[in-house]
Order: structure tokens, then sequence, then C-alpha cells
């Protein structure tokens, strides 16, 4: 993991770009030697938070794809501009699959002792609950993320008509019958992500494709993946419009994350890329939500509800990695999220 005076020196050259070693020392108030500030390049190199042109003394150096990946954004701020005025990245980014993810760590070492921390906690509590006890966990568990993700997408039915038709089978009065559908497919799909263990594990595009056709069913929703062209209301962004394509984007996603050891990168990657990717005609930010979840319950970490994240905030953080292929406000949420699954269900 990268030391204070690493972060530092990367944020100095996202803000000052095209600067050489001997200037950056000069310049960036780190109070190290040259041989440091050299050192510490190296690091950021390695980590690809910068990337380097020219070569000897001519050399200069950049914000690299990881940087620009991590580095927070004010959303208040940037969200001030309207959807024409924002200057974005209006294309899918082949190169976040091929170079920028594969090259940088997603968390930091105080985020992953905060993570790791918790799943500790998880398997602590979940150790002392008996079989019955741990099911009904997962049981409110899976009601809430049914509802909060069906909310998300715009469903009409609270939290306690979602309980009502999950475990009664009881419909609310006067709410559309696809609502309905919507979560009695989420929660059927996580019944059978729960009964088979290793599902995606490793992650494929036929496991993806499986659940997806699980959460569309009797939706009126084609379950392959899209032939045709798909708008994001609220962004200029324009995914993949070609099968092909996005059957290769797919690939390189599942071969990203099965690459990767640690498990709440494979979790976020899968969170954020789906959605980016944009596979399917509809249901993608559903699909990546339980395809996530998935992951986790795999290898036996806590599931996340995403219970109190606000529908709001929840789609600036995908509208931020849609336009600037920027992680950080997701990376938060993931984090917030899972703290609250580790301390209210188990």
């Amino acid at each position: 993991m990268l030391s204070d005076n690493a972060v530092k020196l990367a944020e100095y050259i996202y803000e000052n770009p095209t600067l050489s070693s001997k200037e950056l020392y000069e310049s960036a108030g780190l109070n190290v030697g040259y041989a440091t500030v050299k050192r510490l390049l190296t690091q950021l190199l390695t980590h690809g938070l910068v990337q380097a042109s020219g070569k000897g003394r001519a050399t200069r150096y950049l914000a690299g794809h990881g940087f620009k990946l991590l580095h927070p954004l004010d959303l208040d701020l940037y969200f001030l501009k309207e959807i024409d005025e924002r200057v974005i990245q209006s294309h899918f980014n082949w190169s976040l699959l091929r170079e920028g993810l594969s090259e940088t760590e997603l968390f930091t070492a105080a985020e992953m002792a905060q993570l790791v921390g918790l799943q500790s906690q998880y398997e602590k509590n979940s150790s002392q609950l008996s079989e019955k006890e741990y099911e009904k966990e997962l049981e409110r568990l899976a009601v809430d993320l049914s509802w909060k993700s069906s909310q998300i997408e715009g469903n009409t039915y609270s939290l306690l008509e979602t309980e009502r038709l999950l475990k009664e089978k009881e419909t609310a009065e006067g709410k559309p019958r696809d609502d309905a559908t919507m979560l009695l497919n989420h929660k059927d799909t996580l019944d059978f992500i729960f009964a088979n263990d290793g599902l995606v594990t490793p992650l494929t595009i036929a496991a993806i494709e499986n659940i997806y056709s699980l959460l569309m069913k009797e939706l009126g929703v084609e379950r392959n993946i899209r032939r045709r062209k798909v708008g994001i209301t609220g962004t200029n962004y324009v995914p993949l419009d070609n099968e092909f394509q996005i059957r290769e984007a797919l690939q390189l996603m599942c071969e990203l994350v099965n690459l990767r050891s640690n498990v709440f990168e494979k979790a976020l990657l899968v969170l954020v890329l789906l959605s980016y990717i944009q596979a399917f005609d509809d249901g993608n930010k559903r699909t990546a939500r339980i395809v996530s979840n998935a992951v986790l319950i795999d290898h036996d970490y806590c599931p996340i509800s995403f219970r109190t994240v606000s529908s709001i905030d929840y789609k600036k953080a995908m509208l931020i990695f849609y336009e600037q292929n920027n992680i950080s406000a997701f990376k938060k949420i993931f984090i917030e999220q899972f703290e609250f699954a580790v301390n209210t269900y188990f």
C-alpha cells in the first residue's frame, strides 16, 4: 500500500502535470530528499497512479489511469454543471479494462484494514448464531436488498409492503403488477444464489446471463445480451451498441475479476463494470448488485443490502463512473454499506 507522501505526490502531479522529477522535488513540498522523490515516482508508476513521457532528463510525469480512477471528486460541485456542460469520457473506455483497472489497487491500506476488520466481525458474530438464526438474518437482508435494489430502479413498494409480499405473497393494492414481479424475482434470485455454492467462482458470462434471466422473469424484457443501442437518462455517456463488443467487454471483465485475489475488489469491480458495460436492454444495475453480492456470498463474506444508500447518491456515483471513469464515490458507498450490513444483520 502507498505511503502518505506517495499519495500527496500523486495529487500534486494530477494538479501540476508534465513536471520533471527535479521540478517535483523542488515544488511538491514533501520535505524529503531527491532520492526519496525518485523512489516514490517509481512506486506510483508501478501502481499506475502516474505515467511518464520522454526519456532521461526529458522525462515528465502526469496522472495515470489509477489516479484518475481513484481521485476523490466533489459530487455537489460536479453536478452543478448541466448534462451538456460536463466534459466527459463519452464512449466506452476499453483501456479501463485492458490497462487501468488491472494495474490499480482499488482500496487504500486504511480502507482495507477497515473492511478486513468488519469481515472478521461478521465471521465472529455469524459463528455464534444457530443455523436457524443465521437463515433468519439472511432472509431479513434479502428483503431489504430486494426492496432497495428495486427502489433505486423506481419501484413503488415500501419496505413494509415488500416484506409482506415476499413473506406472505400479499400484493399491495394499487401498485403495478411488474413492481411485485420485480421484487419476487429479486428474492427468488437471491435464494438461488444462497443455494448454489460457487455460482460465480470463477465469474463467467453464462453465470451472469443466468442470474439476469431470473431477475427479468415475466417482466417482458429480452433476456439475451443487447443487440441494439441504449441511452442512459441523465448522461451523454454512450454504451457499446455491438453484441460482439459487449461480449468482449464482459469477457475482459470476467478475466479481470477472476485474476483478483482480493474479494472486496472483485465485488466492487462487478458492481461498477456490469453497470458500465450495460450488457442488457434493462436491469443492468439490478444485475450488478445481485452478482456483486453473489461474489461476496461465494467467498463467505457478508452480503450487502444497500438499504441506507440514497437512490440519488447511488445514481450520482454511477454517473461519475460513466462520465469520468472515477470509482471514488462508488467505493465510499460500498464501504459504508458493507459496514452497515455487518453491524445490522449479524
